[in-house]
């Protein structure tokens, strides 16, 4: 009798821990372009391209490339967030998960094809007689992000002329009616299922995502322990080399990377400018001092006492408590190269000011915006042009 208890008890716990299948399918891609900030533009988009199909998403990991390395290494994504905020808004599963548990019943080996808008030029055959594909796995991070997962497709998908805007068309039900997840119950994308930068209507979409308990805490103990009492104000400098490079395609260009942040998507709030991308230390130092002065007027209870700088090279802290030394205010940053704890101390700044291009600082900006903290953008709105010359003269 005993045996049989103990039999039908860890029967009944089988049966209850045997995961569920989504009848209205899945979807799942890889986030194959650009570092965070971009994979972070493109999340919010798969994320909204999901609901729309009414998908359950299979979150794919972080890409992250380190020093020295040649492969891609693929991060969890809940290392940085939380699953369960995600699913306030929409079902979603671990891409690990979906892969250990799901993966070997609904989406078997010979039934993996892989979804791209036409097809992808192989990087290694060549000749007339290839077939057309999407290559999925060719090329880094494409191959080390498959891999991970053990994934080999069996075939590819030409999807075009579909396309992601599921905001300003039917497009959601064209993609239901052409893939219907009877027939495709896993939807696998070699890229995104989203623009960059992310869609005008998926920036409220960033409220759904929270950090993790432990960079909350770590974010306010360095908050609490090393920097004074009073507000402060968080800057991000972006003026490494290969960034300088990139500010060279500013005057060739009416938009780069998420200038639509603060030019807005159809330049109603101006065009771009090189001191948008790369701002001068004399500006920089200019615009901080004037808003320690402007926070110091409207809220003289609570003055600016500390800077915290988050940087990808420069991050300028000996000329910051040189130049802001006679307004009793200090630079600082974290010792250690941690981008993602530099984004939540961004977060929680009392004042924050971007680089208008960067997607690093898009992603503080629409945190910000979530919550309804105030931002700002380097050399933004332009200044107008001084005179000093002519003045001079005239002095």
């Amino acid at each position: 009798m005993l045996g049989f208890f103990l039999f039908f008890l860890f029967g009944l716990r089988s049966i209850q821990t045997e995961p569920v299948v989504d009848p209205s399918g899945y979807l799942t891609y890889c986030p194959c372009m650009g570092r965070f900030g971009n994979q972070a533009d493109h999340f919010l988009g798969a994320l909204a391209f999901s609901k729309a199909l009414n998908r359950t998403l299979v979150v794919p990991p972080w890409v992250e490339y380190r020093k020295g390395e040649t492969r891609s290494k693929q991060v969890r994504f809940d290392s940085y967030f939380s699953v369960e905020a995600l699913k306030e808004y929409h079902r979603v599963i671990l891409m690990e998960d979906f892969m250990s548990d799901l993966a070997p019943k609904i989406w078997p080996e010979e039934k993996r094809v892989s979804f791209c808008y036409m097809e992808r030029k192989s990087i290694y055959l060549e000749g007339t007689n290839i077939k057309a594909d999407c290559h999925a796995k060719e090329g880094n991070p494409f191959g080390p992000f498959w891999d991970t997962f053990g994934v080999n497709f069996s075939n590819s998908e030409f999807y075009g002329p579909l396309h992601f805007d599921i905001h300003h068309s039917s497009m959601a039900d064209k993609w239901n009616a052409q893939y219907s997840p009877q027939k495709w119950p896993v939807l696998a994308f070699t890229g995104a299922p989203a623009s960059f930068p992310v869609q005008l209507d998926n920036r409220q979409l960033h409220k759904y995502l929270k950090w993790t308990r432990k960079f909350q805490d770590d974010a306010r103990d360095f908050i609490r322990s090393k920097m004074p009492r009073g507000a402060f104000i968080g800057i991000h400098l972006r003026n490494g080399i290969d960034w300088v490079r990139a500010c060279d395609h500013v005057r060739d260009s009416q938009q780069l990377f998420a200038s639509p942040q603060c030019l807005g998507y159809n330049n109603e709030r101006g065009n771009l400018y090189s001191e948008l991308c790369i701002p001068s230390k004399e500006l920089i130092i200019r615009q901080i001092k004037r808003l320690v002065k402007n926070v110091k007027q409207s809220y003289p209870k609570n003055e600016v006492r500390s800077i915290f700088v988050a940087s990808d090279a420069n991050h300028m802290i000996k000329e910051l408590n040189t130049a802001l030394q006679r307004m009793n205010v200090t630079a600082y940053r974290y010792p250690k190269d941690i981008p993602h704890l530099d984004l939540t101390i961004l977060g929680l700044s009392n004042h924050f000011i971007g680089n208008c291009i960067s997607s690093f600082s898009a992603f503080v900006k629409r945190e910000r915006d979530v919550n309804g903290f105030p931002s700002y953008f380097w050399a933004f709105p332009k200044e107008k042009e001084r005179q000093h010359s002519k003045l001079h003269e005239e002095l």
